[in-house]
């Protein structure tokens, strides 16, 4: 008796979320078609999209391309962490983690870094470049840095997840001699979890900056900034969708210091925040101070 009164539980649970998710993509369509009468084309395809759609964090047709069941995962048997094969190398994942768990993650990661994705850190020019030094932010299993990994002098890899750092240590192992993990949160301030950019490069030479730290971007920005006034030539990719007003806040902080921006092509829903208008969020901000 107690197993079925589960079962329905789970599943009015499930069905209560859909129908929460329906009613905010109803809303969402009717904001934007007031606020695209001014033809706004980039608001008409997520119109369009939603009509025929789901809601979706990434409301466009790329996202068709990718399914979970096409990623294989494979174990390793010396350290008993299971992994995925990215570019001919190894990306380990958390050691508790099943197989359906890190296909629907790694399936995300695509997801993130499609050409045409609103996530994308990487984009025309702006690109991490042969003998960069590389500080990677908020590096969880680290899919950025190893794709970046080989052509690098150096790369700096900052996350206070244990259970990444196990990962981290077997994905890299191969380039120990250039990647150093740090464990801890990049921030404002220094203590037991957390450090400031400040602090770790105060004599040391940074290249290019990727954040994804799930909304402390701005902390990141107070805790570097001998960084951002004294660096001559220095890039700069971070997320600016976990909070509303982030994209504004990040580009102003960023553009006092010299740098030019550009943010990611579309828009974000992020389903994962309380919404509410204008619902759509930029993704990324490139910046480079040349």
């Amino acid at each position: 008796m107690e197993a079925l009164k589960g079962i329905i539980e789970f599943r009015l649970r499930k069905y209560w979320y859909k129908y929460q998710q329906h009613k905010l993509k109803i809303k969402i369509i009717k904001y934007l078609k007031i606020d695209s009468k001014n033809n706004d084309q980039e608001k008409k395809e997520i119109i369009d999209y939603l009509k025929k759609n789901s809601l979706s964090v990434f409301p466009y047709n790329f996202t068709k391309k990718y399914n979970p069941n096409d990623v294989t995962v494979y174990t390793d048997n010396v350290c008993g962490l299971k992994y995925i094969i990215q570019d001919n190398k190894k990306l380990y994942f958390k050691k508790k983690w099943d197989e359906n768990k890190i296909k629907n993650y790694y399936n995300s990661l695509r997801l993130e870094q499609d050409i045409d994705s609103p996530h994308r850190y990487e984009a025309g020019d702006f690109h991490v470049n042969e003998g960069d030094i590389v500080v990677d932010a908020g590096v969880a299993e680290g899919n950025f840095a190893l794709s970046v990994v080989e052509k690098v002098k150096k790369i700096y890899l900052f996350d206070a997840d244990d259970e990444w750092i196990e990962a981290l240590k077997e994905t890299f192992a191969p380039w120990k001699e250039k990647v150093e993990i740090i464990c801890k949160y990049v921030s404002d301030n220094n203590d037991n979890k957390s450090i400031a950019l400040d602090t770790v490069f105060e004599k040391r030479k940074i290249d290019f900056i990727k954040a994804d730290i799930e909304g402390d971007e701005i902390a990141l920005i107070k805790g570097c900034k001998n960084i951002l006034l004294n660096t001559e030539k220095l890039k700069i990719v971070m997320c600016t969708y976990h909070n509303q007003d982030d994209s504004k806040k990040i580009k102003n902080e960023l553009e006092d210091f010299g740098f030019t921006t550009e943010f990611s092509k579309g828009y974000m829903i992020f389903i994962y925040d309380k919404l509410s208008a204008p619902f759509l969020r930029k993704g990324i901000i490139r910046g480079q101070k040349m």
